[in-house]
């Protein structure tokens, strides 16, 4: 079957794991994640299908969702320094020169890269802190499902 690509952008604060509970907390009371919604659509904005949350927890829908995941950021349960099962981690200003020329790629820069989804395994996830004005304006959250 394959991994399904995942993405979001959400507005950039400096406690990165606050901003990845939030996310997820308002991805499953949306109830845009697997088996609510097969594939979600990306990217989610505001005309997203939302049906709303059909588990009582968001652990539930992890569990009923299985092998395959949520194909959603519920599957990404923590910030990691580096790549990890479960686990958003940043990446390197290596690669996100190698990527963007730069070490504060715009949302535009971030938006039309390709090559960022060829180097993500499934089941982890990686955020990259985007740029507007050489201020951290957003935070991407990017990842494949376990299947």
């Amino acid at each position: 079957m394959g991994g399904h690509p995942w993405f979001y952008f959400v507005a950039y604060q400096s406690d990165i794991s606050g901003a990845l509970q939030e996310l997820r907390r308002r991805e499953f009371e949306a109830g845009r994640y697997n088996p609510v919604l097969w594939t979600p659509p990306f990217p989610v904005d505001v005309n997203s299908p939302a049906p709303g949350a059909q588990h009582a927890s968001i652990e539930e829908a992890m569990e009923d969702a299985d092998a395959d995941g949520t194909r959603s950021i519920l599957d990404m349960e923590r910030i990691s320094d580096t790549p990890d099962y479960g686990a958003v981690a940043p990446l390197p200003n290596e690669i996100l020169l190698d990527l963007f020329g730069t070490a504060k790629p715009t949302r535009e820069m971030i938006e039309d890269s390709d090559d960022l989804f060829e180097m993500l395994e499934r089941g982890q996830g990686v955020y990259i802190i985007s740029y507007q004005d050489d201020q951290p304006s957003e935070i991407y959250f990017a990842g494949y499902s376990y299947d």
